[in-house]
């Protein structure tokens, strides 16, 4: 071990021998290079002549340069072309220039040279510069790929780059951010670009093989959760059912949808292919069982008798018989060719969970809520066994392939039972919480399983050991099932998506820097510069909004934090969390300035006055609070409320607050005296949200009673009431101008509103899910809405015409927000991740390289002028999460390659995300 730590401490001491280095001179030798057709790097650094060429080439970019500063800057630029020179030399017979430091091996050297070099300006420069070095000298080519895993790993800015000819190998680039990018003529040999950003990327003559990346394995069409997913005995196909309604069948290699059957009027719960493939069973809500052809892809039966919800299905091993266990407590025997009912076992006193057939077909196993599980003799049809261990209810039973064990979970426990003997084996531990399906590889040594945690499990199951741990989806996983060769695991999820997995290549989990919990809340600084996030991870992260990268992570809170807010110089910010505590945070230094106590409730919303030196807040406790910014004294304390209290919003001159409850009424509150002005009665609900009007004349609420009411501030009296959504009113926000009032609703529309006439100017349709926040663009011409069904949303005001659709979320959206330049947008999702999208318009792609340029200005005039490549700008610029999301929206792509390691061509999963193949324009 102590030699490791020599090799890594002896790399970290290469790379900064160049930390006093010009940065200006990495450039000059790059372009020299370039202009020369340099192959040799090291070699051509190392004669004289080129030395004092690069020098001149040094001073050409220089300004206003004395006889004295010229002498002096000759020795200081040949001292640094030496010293790159040795640098170079040191890194080409290091393993840094032999080995992948992206591995698992090499994960402990490669985050003691982060922590070493991160804040030292000119190293970072020198990795970018290693990177481009592989576009020159092959023999720097891993040293290359290396430097950049490490740029991506320190979250250095890389949009907008031009990395023209890079040849990448061997690495991983989980995450990277290359928007706008040119990566023309670019080779990427084993790279792993899981969760890439590539949105506005000029990608032409590209070579992209052997490419590791877990969304092409990402099966997206439900639009709802995915209960039940099966594999078709050839392996070719994927079969999957879901709460839409709809059963899918999907091509394995391709990823693409072959077919979608519709006809049962709920939820399907369960579905499964006969053992020669032709038909597909499904059983759910609407107590129905539905056989299927999948050659012709219709429906060929529908059996009827079950008086509940069907569960789960299962063909027998010669396909004669299925099985199926409902709700209403039974199970029953179905003939396949016939659709009759062959037998009834009832034993069971409670809903079943879960059938399954012995590989012999003579057994049946079958679970319920109640803890025991029974064996059944199928040709009887009497019960052979009862196994008693579980201490909580079983989700699910499973025969292993040969027959001689049976799998069986609940709620975080996996059992292993000797069918002959009816013993427990093992108990399987680890999922943190409930497990819900399971299943056996074709061989029997590997158990998989998937759980409310997110993650799913491979298990050995002679050893009763963990073997792996997939993580990605964003919910819990709802079912799971091997592949008939056992090698592609296929996974179904509550977060609407389907997933394949690799079980002999466990994918590398690499962890980015971020929240670890649901975003509750972002703000931006007024700047616009910083943005502030709080988690249910007990943190606080101001982020560089222009980067991307963590300024600083703010700690100090026990529970989780719901409310941040800037103060309008930016220099502060507040919080307010669960731990009943506010605080104040110094911006700059990421130090707490005061902690707030006096709440004896979660503290729900905090908002600075407009002059910055008052703050209130609001908490469960069901009062509000009124601090002193600079002592942290608290000035005032509101009761009145007889509920928690939701919202708090200070009027544009700060005289005036209101505060809104989880029930009626609103409440004005005189700032300076602490006495309640006003009242405010109608609402017949609790009040989600309340805004003031720019002029403060006007106070706009909104209330689970579906209703929006405007009051006049002065006199407390109801001036409107803005009816006709018919779900919980969630947000209203005001226009900049105060003459419109938008709103989004649990009825999931959007609707706009005449303020001075309190009629209804529009409805919007778009969202699939609540409308859960609405806001307007500083200028008041676009709005944007954030929905439960993972999508924001712009509009053009004036039209009323949706612009765009930002997608790519993988939770709810929380939270929307612009900046206050109105270049940016902040999305706070559920899943834990917070995300930047690019809102102006006039994308560029530039390229140094003439063949790239005559060729892109080709295109432009033939093709830009009459297709709106140009205005699509609207993709994301920064993800900031836990788990990274691949995106190529926008990107140019001509001729070139792109395939995975099993040389399967990407260009499909490219398309999807809405890249310009310019092939088809031609």
């Amino acid at each position: 071990m102590q030699g490791h730590f020599q090799g890594e401490q002896a790399l970290a001491d290469i790379f900064t021998q160049v930390k006093d280095s010009d940065e200006k001179i990495f450039g000059v030798i790059l372009e020299i290079f370039r202009k020369e057709k340099v192959q040799d790097c090291i070699g051509y650094l190392q004669d004289i002549g080129n030395q004092r060429k690069l020098y001149q080439s040094y001073l050409q970019q220089a300004e206003n340069s004395t006889k004295t500063d010229i002498e002096q800057k000759f020795s200081v630029v040949i001292n640094d072309v030496k010293q790159i020179t040795d640098v170079l030399k040191k890194l080409k017979v290091h393993d840094f220039n032999n080995q992948d430091y992206s591995s698992d091996e090499n994960y402990e050297s490669t985050l003691h040279l982060i922590n070493i070099i991160k804040d030292i300006g000119q190293i970072i420069e020198f990795l970018q510069f290693l990177v481009y070095l592989t576009s020159i000298d092959k023999t720097l080519i891993q040293c290359g790929s290396n430097s950049l895993h490490v740029l991506v790993k320190m979250k250095v800015d890389l949009r907008n780059k031009n990395f023209e000819n890079i040849k990448i190998q061997n690495t991983s680039l989980v995450g990277a951010n290359f928007v706008k990018c040119t990566l023309s003529g670019s080779q990427f040999n084993n790279v792993n670009i899981s969760g890439i950003n590539l949105n506005g990327a000029q990608l032409f003559n590209c070579k992209w093989k052997y490419l590791r990346i877990q969304e092409l394995n990402q099966l997206n069409g439900h639009v709802n959760s995915v209960n039940s997913v099966c594999f078709s005995p050839d392996r070719n196909s994927l079969a999957s059912g879901s709460s839409d309604k709809s059963i899918r069948l999907w091509d394995v290699k391709t990823g693409q949808q072959i077919a979608q059957f519709q006809g049962h009027t709920h939820c399907i719960k369960s579905v499964c292919f006969s053992p020669d493939g032709n038909i597909l069973a499904s059983g759910g809500r609407d107590k129905s069982i539905r056989l299927w052809d999948v050659k012709t892809k219709k429906k060929s039966a529908k059996l009827d008798g079950h008086d509940d919800y069907v569960v789960q299905i299962c063909f027998s091993p010669d396909g004669n018989t299925l099985v199926s266990g409902s709700d209403d407590k039974s199970i029953r025997l179905w003939n396949v060719k016939t659709g009759q009912q062959k037998a009834k076992l009832d034993g069971h006193g409670s809903c079943i969970n879960s059938v399954c057939f012995s590989s012999d077909g003579n057994t049946l196993a079958s679970s319920s809520l109640i803890n025991s599980i029974f064996l059944w003799d199928v040709k009887t049809g009497q019960q052979k066994a009862k196994l008693d261990a579980h201490s909580f209810v079983i989700r699910q039973v499973c025969f292993s392939p040969d027959g001689n064990t049976l799998a069986s979970c609940d709620d975080k426990s996996i059992c292993l039972w000797d069918v002959k003997t009816g013993l427990q084996q093992a108990k399987l531990d680890g999922h943190t919480s409930i497990v819900y399906p399971i299943c056996f590889s074709p061989d029997g040594n590997t158990l998989a399983s998937g759980s409310q945690d997110y993650s799913i499990r491979l298990w050995d199951v002679k050893r009763g050991q963990s073997k792996a741990q997939f993580d990605g989806h964003s919910d819990k996983v709802c079912s799971v099932c091997f592949s008939s060769d056992g090698n592609a695991l296929a996974s179904g999820s509550a977060d609407n998506s389907i997933r394949l997995w690799d079980v002999q290549k466990v994918q590398q989990k690499d962890e980015l820097d971020g929240h670890r919990d649901r975003v509750w809340s972002v703000c931006f600084s007024p700047d616009g510069k910083t943005l502030a996030s709080c988690s249910d991870d007990k943190s606080i992260r101001l982020w560089v909004v222009k980067t991307g990268q963590q300024k600083a992570k703010l700690n100090g809170h026990t529970h989780e934090v719901r409310t941040v807010c800037f103060s309008p110089d930016g220099y502060t910010l507040v919080s307010g969390s669960v731990d009943k505590s506010i605080r104040l945070w110094d911006v700059k230094t990421g130090q707490e300035k005061a902690k707030l106590d006096g709440h004896s409730g979660y503290v729900l919303s905090v908002v600075f006055s407009p002059d910055g030196n008052s703050l209130a807040s609001g908490s469960a406790d069901r009062s509000i609070r009124l601090w002193d910014v600079k002592t942290g004294q608290q000035k005032a304390k509101i009761d009145g409320h007889t509920h928690g209290i939701r919202t708090v919003c200070f009027s544009p001159d700060g005289n005036s607050l209101a505060s809104g409850c989880e029930v009626r009424p609103i409440r004005l509150w005189d700032v300076k005296t602490g006495q309640q002005k006003a009242e405010l009665n109608g609402h017949r609900g609790g009040v989600w949200s309340v805004c003031f009007s720019p002029d403060g004349k006007t106070l706009a609420s909104c209330s689970d009673d579906q209703s929006i009411r405007l009051w006049d501030v002065k006199t407390g009296q109801e001036k409107a009431k803005l009816d006709g959504h018919s779900g919980y009113v969630l947000s209203v926000v005001f226009s900049p101008d105060g003459n419109s009032l938008a709103s989004g609703c649990a009825d999931r529309s959007i609707r706009l509103w005449d303020v001075k006439t309190g009629q209804q100017k529009a409805k919007i349709d778009g969202h699939n899910g609540y409308v859960l926040s609405v806001v307007f663009s500083p200028d008041g011409n676009q709005l944007a809405s954030g929905s439960a069904d993972r999508s924001i949303l712009l509009w053009d005001v004036k039209t009323e015409q949706q612009n765009e659709q930002l997608e790519g979320h993988s939770g709810y959206v929380m939270s929307v927000c612009f900046s206050p330049d109105e270049n940016t947008i902040a999305s706070g999702i559920d899943d834990q991740s917070i995300c930047l999208r690019n809102v102006k318009n006039g994308k560029q792609f530039s390229s140094t390289n003439e063949s790239y340029s005559n060729i892109l200005a080709q295109f432009k005039t033939s093709i830009f002028s009459n297709y709106p490549i140009s205005s699509s700008s609207y993709f994301t610029i920064l993800r900031i999460s836990q788990t990274p999301l691949f995106q190529a929206q926008g990107a140019l792509i001509l001729k070139g390659y792109f395939a995975n390691y099993q040389g399967y061509d990407l260009r499909p999963l490219l398309e999807s995300k809405r890249i310009y193949l310019l092939e088809d324009f031609k």
